[in-house]
């Protein structure tokens, strides 16, 4: 029997007022896996309302409080990984691994806010006039809007509202109609739990149909203060500029176009399996994925025939099965969607090494390519798939102009066993994070996450995430009486 969830909004599970719902569909089996509330824009209205009530006692309440509401709920979401792997396989497709993941990184991106709330927030500032102190200090905003995605739901989920939560900030959050409860629901269920106050979180679930108008309403709310977006660059793009009309700042986190890069001097059995990793870890569909795999050609021989012969071996399929690592795509017209990006780049002249053909539902198969040419959609596409190009270089200079050749600059793997050789080229890629000798995914909660270009702007983590959801308040105290000339 599928599950039934309301909208969650002053700390109540409440039907949409018009009393609609619509079904949350299991990728791989396409069954209907639960029926959620399908919000209008009066639930909007009555979610901000929450929100905007409860910003003040929030605010006002001592940081360590709210650092503990913080901790608790990092170790129930710890106590929750079978309830998530079993969550994100039917909602999103999610394999086991990915989902253990999704909980470990995610509790301590909560853990980082706790600190992050406790932590100095301000500086004292020379004054031009004697005597007098100067005190830049950080403050809440008030009701920030947020959009959570469904690809990495629990750890994407947290990020949308642990900073902005943990600047004293309320939240809403619209959660991606493919993992409504994963990036959502399940993120309020914990915190409430936690102790969380009513009305400082509240989750608004679509119909998807209903996005464009639910986040229109949401954004130009006037208690809406700021926004912060994950997902696709062209979404992400509609968001920048409802927020930019509303003169409300943006994080904003959007797709990338990735490369990965094999340098002269790299072990080849170590980039093999690192390269794997990036490329089909979630089934490519993770914002981080390594589209492009830029080797060396005095390397490209052997990494071509070891790689390829590691992505036929992994099993696909049913993510409920513990050794599943390419399992479905989120939906079977996703899936759909990376099989006309290959069928078009091979009509164009790309050589297929692994892979193509039909995908069997949301299923696609471990897909390489090589020889994909520039007019080819895939050559400019995210593939947020199991697939990736292999393209060789001959030196650095070329390497560094074809990871740059994007509109996208979110991550970049350099692989060499040279760290100085790894920094040199790492500082010529356009990208808002690179790592030397490891692959293009990989997130850290206490690190600034971000993209540059197309990508998006703003940063989520750390310090950084506190500081793009508060704003900087000059205050001046005068320990004299001032002298005016008239």
């Amino acid at each position: 029997m599928a599950i039934t969830r309301d909208l969650y909004i002053a700390g109540r599970d409440v039907p949409a007022a018009s009393g609609r719902t619509t079904d949350d569909i299991n990728p791989f089996t396409g069954e209907v896996y639960a029926t959620v509330a399908a919000a209008g824009p009066e639930d909007v209205v009555r979610a901000v309302d929450a929100a905007d009530a409860a910003f003040e006692e929030w605010a006002a309440l001592a940081p360590f409080a709210r650092r503990a509401i913080f901790l608790k709920a990092a170790d129930l979401l710890d106590g929750r990984g079978a309830q998530v792997a079993d969550l994100m396989a039917q909602e999103a497709g999610g394999t086991r691994p990915w989902a253990f993941f999704n909980v470990m990184l995610a509790a301590n991106i909560l853990r980082e806010a706790a600190a992050a709330i406790t932590a100095p927030r301000g500086e004292v500032l020379s004054a031009q006039e004697q005597g007098a102190l100067g005190l830049a200090v950080r403050e809440p905003l008030g009701v920030v809007a947020a959009f959570a995605p469904w690809n990495a739901p629990v750890i994407l989920g947290v990020r949308a509202v642990a900073a902005p939560l943990a600047a004293g900030n309320t939240v809403v959050v619209k959660a991606s109609e493919d993992a409504p409860i994963a990036c959502g629901l399940l993120v309020a269920d914990v915190l409430r739990e936690a102790g969380l106050p009513d009305g400082v979180l509240n989750v608004i679930t679509n119909a998807r149909e209903d996005a464009a108008e639910i986040a229109e309403t949401l954004i130009a709310d006037e208690r809406v203060r700021a926004v912060n977006f994950t997902g696709s660059t062209a979404v992400g793009r509609i968001v920048g500029e409802l927020a930019a009309r509303h003169l409300k700042p943006a994080v904003l986190e959007l797709g990338g176009k990735n490369a990965v890069l094999v340098l002269d001097d790299a072990d080849v059995d170590y980039a093999v399996n690192a390269v794997t990793f990036s490329v089909f870890m979630n089934a490519g569909q993770i914002c981080m994925s390594g589209d492009r795999i830029l080797v060396h050609e005095s390397l490209a021989e052997e990494f071509t025939r070891k790689f390829t012969a590691k992505a036929g071996s992994l099993a696909a399929g049913d993510p409920g099965e513990p050794y599943t690592v390419v399992g479905p795509l989120v939906s079977a017209q996703a899936a759909r969607r990376v099989a006309d990006l290959v069928a078009d780049a091979m009509a164009k002249g790309a050589k297929v090494l692994l892979g193509g053909g039909e995908p069997d539902g949301a299923v696609h198969p471990a897909t390489v390519l090589t020889d994909v040419p520039r007019d080819a959609d895939l050559y400019h596409a995210e593939a947020f798939g199991p697939v990736c190009v292999i393209e060789t270089f001959t030196d650095d200079d070329t390497a560094v102009a074809l990871a740059n050749d994007t509109d996208n600059g979110l991550t970049c793997g350099i692989i060499t066993e040279n760290a100085t050789h790894g920094l040199t080229v790492a500082r010529r890629i356009r990208t808002g994070i690179v790592h030397i000798n490891d692959q293009s995914v990989a997130d850290e909660p206490q690190a600034p996450f971000g993209g540059a270009k197309a990508s998006g702007y703003g940063r989520f983590g750390g310090r950084w995430g506190v500081e793009a959801f508060s704003n900087t308040r000059w205050v001046t105290i005068a320990t004299q009486q001032a002298h005016y000339p008239f």
